[in-house]
This record gives structure tokens, sequence and C-alpha cells, in this order.
């Protein structure tokens, strides 16, 4: 392809993506206002005043954009401590925008007031990935609001706190050293990002503060701490998931990666995918690190082209998605494209279009994938459509951790708890329960992007059968 070609196809994909900012699945949508000051009840936050900008227990809303009156009523209502006020206001801002899941925890914390709680917090990337952050919310939101609608832990309800880390290791590092220092703080839900988790977790573990992440995925995570555990599974199922796909299914044994080196996720994913393509009788060919300044997709597949490359995997994180949609893009359906799950974004539907129909990515959940489960009706009826993975995986989370409060309502319990042989919990995922690495034993779900009309793009990610 030519130079001049392969700039007008990155130029029109940069406008798409500044056109669609916010836009996508319906789960995407933000309402919120900016972070401001703060006033945490209950909270020993020493002297850094960034700390007191990110955490919030409902006295500061995260979410980016405008948002209603009456939710800005709410959060004033709950920082100057009139909580009938603030319930007035956050049922108010739900009846307006049903799906907003910062409402909702909101609205359950000036339930319970000053009363006894227990306390957990979300440590959730808002500043750099909202989208990431509010399907994250929509999880814990839902299992806080359905056991304190069913009389609470033991008669005791569920407060839950909002950390802002920016998937940066070094702000995680900080809130999780402030949240270790707050003995009401019985456990954490997140980080996202591998990075984060590997570098809060440190903390975590020399605070006996658990921490259970619905989204870290790297194989480091495994055995890193006796305090960190996760309900996603690790990039070797979703590697050796994608490698058998490849080999036995599309019986195609020759593929290139592209991935971001300066990503724990990213590394993690690529190279378990090497080795699993290598132990079913196939070859990765080349490796093509999208962190590169002079990283060019157009390049890139001429050379995999060159090399009989039969399939593109793309290993891409978050920050590097865009590149890889390029690939998307230039490649023009010519090579099998599979993918891991940071590809699983309103972001592929809207960019990719047509050109990414027949993408075969790696969740660890599909809300069609499991017939069997109430999850996906009750979660339609609570938020008024589909969830991702990243809800489900993390109402996962904050199911584990409310049933370790029932078994002991300790620090110490939690993590002896979450443990034991004979823990389980009923997730939206199926059973919950851990291994001694911190992992969970589940499986991983194919889907393939398909014409479709549910996430309003015209295309959508359906199960692969």
């Amino acid at each position: 392809m030519s130079q001049k070609n392969e700039t007008t196809i990155l130029a029109l994909a940069l406008l798409l993506t500044a056109a669609i900012v916010g836009g996508g699945f319906w789960w995407f949508s933000n309402n919120g206002t900016k972070i401001g000051n703060n006033i945490i009840p209950n909270q020993q936050l020493g002297n850094n005043p960034s700390l007191q900008d990110r955490i919030s227990f409902g006295e500061k809303s995260f979410t980016p954009g405008d948002i209603s009156s009456v939710k800005k009523e709410g959060v004033q209502a709950i920082a100057a401590k009139s909580y009938d006020k603030a319930i007035a206001n956050f049922t108010s801002a739900l009846k307006l925008n049903r799906n907003d899941p910062e409402a909702l925890i909101f609205l359950n914390n000036a339930r319970i007031g000053s009363s006894k709680s227990y306390t957990i917090v979300a440590s959730v990337p808002f500043g750099t990935d909202p989208n990431a952050a509010l399907e994250i919310l929509r999880g814990i939101a839902q299992a806080q609001n359905q056991v304190n609608t069913s009389g609470g832990i033991k008669g005791v309800p569920l407060r839950v706190g909002i950390a802002n880390d920016d998937d940066n290791p070094e702000i995680a590092k900080q809130i999780a050293s402030n949240l270790v220092s707050n003995s009401e703080v019985l456990g954490v839900v997140g980080p996202n990002t591998s990075d984060s988790t590997l570098a809060a977790g440190t903390i975590y573990t020399s605070g006996q503060l658990v921490a259970i992440s619905p989204t870290s995925t790297s194989v480091k995570i495994s055995n890193f701490s006796r305090y960190i555990f996760r309900t996603v599974p690790s990039d070797f199922m979703a590697a050796r998931t994608l490698a058998n796909y490849m080999v036995k299914t599309l019986q195609k044994k020759n593929a290139v990666v592209f991935f971001n080196s300066q990503s724990n996720y990213s590394q993690s994913l690529k190279s378990e995918f090497v080795s699993s393509v290598s132990l079913e009788g196939g070859q990765v060919a080349s490796e093509f690190d999208l962190s590169k300044a002079d990283f060019s997709a157009a390049k890139s597949l001429e050379q995999a082209t060159k090399q009989g490359a039969e399939v593109l995997m793309l290993a891409a994180n978050t920050e590097t998605l865009d590149k890889a949609l390029q690939v998307v893009q230039i490649n023009q359906k010519r090579l099998t494209l599979l993918g891991g799950d940071d590809v699983y974004t309103a972001k592929t539907l809207e960019i990719g279009r047509e050109q990414a129909v027949g993408m075969v990515v790696a969740v660890p959940w599909h809300i069609d994938g499991a017939p069997k489960s109430d999850f996906p009706q009750k979660s339609r009826q609570l938020w008024g459509g589909d969830v991702s993975w990243r809800s489900a995986l993390s109402y996962d989370a904050t199911v584990a951790l409310i049933a370790a409060l029932e078994r002991n309502p300790t620090r110490a319990g939690v993590q002896e708890a979450l443990l034991s042989s004979d823990f389980s919990a009923t997730g939206a995922s199926g059973t919950i329960r851990f291994l001694a690495s911190g992992d969970r034993n589940a499986p991983v779900q194919l889907v393939k992007i398909v014409p479709g009309s549910r996430s309003r793009t015209g295309y959508d990610f359906e199960p692969v059968r």
C-alpha cells in the first residue's frame, strides 16, 4: 500500500476517533462532574492533598461530562451529611440516567448515612479510562445494591468508596497506602491494569489488606501475594484458547503478534500466545511493538505477508489500541484477525467496522454466553441494557468480598475466607473459588465481530458457537 493511501486511512481513523469519543455501547455513556475539593468521612488522608481529590464516598463525582443538577445537589448533600436530601437527589438522578453506577453507589451510601457499615473501595481509572471505570463500577454497584436491599451482610450494609487511580502504578500505590491506613476499609476491588495491580499489590500485601482485581490478567499476578486475588482468568488461559482456535479450528499455523512492550498485560498475553501456538504445532513469525515511535502499520503488514503470515494477533492494550486498529484498517480483511480482551471495546466496532468483521477476541465472559445465569436478566433490568465482561467480573469480585465478610468481617478474616478450601460464592460467571495462587480457575469465551444492532454501532461481539 502506498504511503499516501496509508496516510489517508490513518487520517480517517483519527477523525472517526475524535467524532466518537464517549460513543459506542450504551454502557460507555458518561455523565458526571469535574474532580474538585472533597470531604471524606472516616478517612485518614495524611498530608497528601491530591489523595483528597481521588477518593469519594459520595462527596464528589468523578464521572466526566456535565451532570444533572439533582446529582450535583446529591453530592453536596452527602458532603453536608444531609442524607435524606441526598437520597431524594440520587433517586431523581437515576430516573434521569438509570445506567449511572456512581449515582447508584452514592444512593446506597446515603441510605447508610452514619450507621454502622462494612466498607470496601473500588480502585478505578476515571481520569484516563472513564469507560472502563464505569463498566467496573456497574458490577460493583449491582452487587452492593443487591446485598443492601436484601438486608445487608448479616444485617450490616455495605458502603462503597471510589478511588480514581488513573491506571497509574504510582498513584495506585499512593491510594493503596491510604486505604491500608484506614482501618475501616476491609477490601478493595481493583486496580484495573496489571501494572497498577502489581505496583499497588506490594502495598496491600505489606498492609495485609485484600485486593481483588476483576480485570488484571498478567501471568505475573499468579502467586504474587496471598492478599492479591482476581476474578478474571490469566493471560495463559486466553492465549491457550486463541492458539487452539487458530490451529485446530481455523487450520492456520503461521501468525504475527502486535503488542506493547511497555505494558505488563500486553507483554504477558504476547508471550503466552507465542508459547501456546508453538505447543499447538504452529509458529509466530514476527512480533511488532506498537509502542515504538517508528511503528508503521503498513510496513508491518508488508513484512508479515512476506513471511507467509495467515493470522494477525492483536495483543494491544488500551494505550496502543488506536495503532492496532490502524493495522485492522490497512489489513482490509486479508489476514485473519485475533485479539485479546483489551480489544473488546466500542472503539474497535466504531473504527474497525467492516474491516473488523470476523475478528475473534478472547474475553472472560459474554452476556449471551451464560444462558443458565440469572445475572444477564438482572443486570438488564437494573441498567436498561447489556453490560460487558468488566461489569460481570467486578460483580464477582464484590460478591466474593461480601461472602468473605459474612464469614468474618475483619481484614484477616476476609483473607482467610478467600483462601479457604471450602470457600465458594455464586457470581455472574458461575461459581467463584480461588486457587492458592490467587487465581480463579475459569474458562475463556471467544467472541466474533459480526454485523448487528445491539451495540448501536452497526456491529456486535457475539459468542463463537
